[in-house]
């Protein structure tokens, strides 16, 4: 996928190592990633060599919403899992939606997911999903009013 999608003003592609300190960035910019990033400059190898490790995966598609100047202002993970579960099914999974603190409110992030749907269909994925936190208030309300709904139980276990 190497495609280039205009919607409205704005530009929505793959990500290339140059944008990596831009999503990280996003990813660093709200009050639970500040807790868990290590965003400075120079960045932190570990942010590059998962970049490569995604970019290398024919399942996983990091993308970036850029501005009319080009400029990073968006960006998510969409990964395609494969299933024997609905007949050798494929789930697309959406992680990590971040959207620049002064260009929140304006439809991007409405943008972003329905890009990310729209690519999910082009797969052949049968369902989408993601996770919220649910201290995150704000995005179960953003995720329900384009439809989403909870119909399952999350759980984690975090191993460190």
């Amino acid at each position: 996928m190497d495609r280039k999608t205009k919607r409205r003003f704005l530009n929505i592609r793959r990500a290339n190592k140059k944008d990596v300190p831009a999503i990280v960035g996003l990813i660093a910019n709200d009050e639970l990633g500040r807790l868990r990033e290590n965003f400075k400059t120079p960045l932190p190898q570990q942010y590059i060599n998962a970049f490569d490790n995604i970019n290398s995966d024919q399942n996983q598609e990091l993308i970036v919403m850029l501005n009319d100047s080009g400029t990073v202002i968006g960006t998510l993970q969409l990964s395609f899992i494969q299933y024997l579960t609905y007949q050798g099914g494929i789930r697309a999974q959406i992680e990590a939606v971040r959207v620049h603190e002064n260009y929140r409110n304006k439809g991007i992030g409405q943008e972003l997911i329905k890009w990310a749907i729209d690519r999910a269909k082009e797969k052949g994925a049968h369902v989408v999903q993601l996770t919220t936190d649910k201290k995150r208030d704000a995005a179960v309300k953003f995720y329900e009013k384009l439809g989403f709904i909870a119909s399952h139980e999350g759980m984690k276990l975090h191993l460190h």
